[in-house]
């Protein structure tokens, strides 16, 4: 690429921002109702435009796609917030597990994904793509091919077992199946 070309889109990116910061950070700021957060949209918006706005065949509909892009990246943070959502550790305290703190202390990321993998691929599978590949219930069960509500009771039966591995375990998991005994029942 010319000097003379990135000079041309540099000057092309600067108009954009000085002609559509002021109305998309309003409606940024309209739907998240946080300074902070619509100017992170904002910017994201931009950031966006920066890496694939060159892909617009046509100039006339920049602004469309910059308000479609911010829209689009405000409802994918708001998910990403239902599904972690910010609690204070004193709020979440009564629904932690109790976990001896000399395990705590002990315990390594290894331990806690060697506890993962000893569990049947019916739990495995679903909590591995919900935490470690950061996967929607509806994206779960479509990678599954279950249904959403088996792929929510894998997840709540999964984690559970998880947890009693973590603090039964110490860090000696065995490489058989962790057998289903949430609540005596059987794999599905």
């Amino acid at each position: 690429m010319s000097h003379t070309h990135e000079t041309a889109m540099s000057l092309q990116f600067e108009n954009l921002v000085r002609e559509h910061y002021q109305n998309l950070y309003r409606f940024a700021l309209s739907l998240s109702r946080h300074p902070s957060d619509a100017g992170d949209l904002t910017q994201q918006t931009f950031a966006l435009w920066a890496e694939k706005g060159h892909q617009l065949r046509t100039a006339s509909k920049a602004k469309s796609w910059l308000f479609t892009t911010l829209y689009r990246e405000f409802l994918r943070s708001k998910r990403r917030y239902t599904r972690f959502p910010h609690v204070e550790l004193s709020e979440a305290e009564p629904e932690l597990p109790s976990v001896d703190a000399a395990h705590v202390r002990t315990m390594e990321a290894s331990d806690a994904l060697s506890a993962l993998a000893c569990l049947d691929d019916h739990y495995r599978e679903p909590l591995s793509l919900f935490y470690l590949g950061d996967h929607s219930y509806k994206e779960i069960a479509d990678i599954l091919t279950v249904p959403i509500g088996t792929v929510m009771s894998r997840l709540a039966r999964g984690k559970k077992m998880l947890r009693q591995a973590l603090a039964q375990g110490g860090g000696n998991f065995a490489q058989d199946p962790i057998p289903f005994s949430a609540s005596g029942g059987t794999h599905e």
